[in-house]
């Protein structure tokens, strides 16, 4: 490639992976009420965010990870649920040794983990396409950013039950999108580098969205059960569920 062309790639590859960072911000959308995030509606929020985080796992990271990297790779998934055990304890005792962080749930952190690794993942995956074709390129971003809208969205909500305000958890899910400029860097650079270890990055983020979604967000909303219709707390786990297969159908 000439030196044009290196850098109009490079260029592509930053706007794009950019733009798709920029829909961690569909969660401003719940600035529109006051009450968006209060009582019943709370409980419908984090059901499909439930379904969406093990949907993606499921149906997206896990089922890539193993066409790219064999079954074997499914240790690494076992790994990720071990590792959000680990740093889900380590944080809860720091919460509490430090009373200015009591009102903030580990699962916060968890999040933005997995989230980080995985948007870094995407980046790595739009610039290796691009690279082959601009034109594929455009297409793996569509297809990225289609499942990236519910998953922003339901990572925004599993913040905000973490204890965090609405401005501080955009904030901070615009950051854990971000890796997915840095992802569009290290691809570009070092594309065949990171070519046998993405399906073990994808792994490792199933297992720790796998253990948000079913050792906290589920268990909360048995823990809620007596509040709330059974239907409430159902048809949206299902909805997020189907949404995500939807989505996969489709791209």
């Amino acid at each position: 490639m000439s030196g044009l062309q290196i850098t109009m790639t490079l260029f592509w590859i930053i706007l794009i992976n950019l733009a798709i960072s920029l829909l961690s911000f569909v969660g401003v959308s719940t600035f529109a009420s006051k009450n968006l995030l209060k009582g019943k509606l709370t409980c419908i929020f984090i059901s499909f965010s439930a379904g969406v985080l093990l949907s993606a796992a499921f149906i997206n990271m896990l089922s890539e990870a193993i066409h790219d990297g064999g079954e074997e790779v499914l240790i690494y998934t076992l790994l990720g649920i071990v590792f959000s055990f680990f740093m889900e304890r380590s944080v809860l005792w720091y919460h509490h040794h430090h009373d200015d962080t009591h009102n903030i749930k580990p699962i916060g952190s968890l999040i933005l983990y997995g989230d980080a690794i995985h948007n870094f993942i995407d980046g790595v995956a739009i610039a290796a396409t691009i690279i082959i074709s601009p034109v594929a390129g455009i297409s793996a971003a569509i297809g990225i950013a289609a499942h990236e809208i519910p998953q922003e969205f339901a990572d925004f909500m599993v913040l905000i039950h973490s204890g965090y305000d609405k401005k501080r958890a955009l904030f901070l899910n615009f950051l854990s999108a971000l890796t997915a400029v840095l992802g569009g860097f290290a691809g570009y650079f070092f594309v065949n580098t990171f070519e046998g270890t993405l399906p073990i990055a994808l792994a490792i983020t199933a297992g720790i969205f796998i253990y948000i979604a079913a050792a906290d967000l589920i268990p909360e909303l048995h823990e809620d059960h007596h509040k709330q219709s059974s239907a409430t707390q159902i048809v949206p786990f299902i909805l997020g569920i189907f949404l995500i297969l939807a989505i996969s159908s489709f791209t």
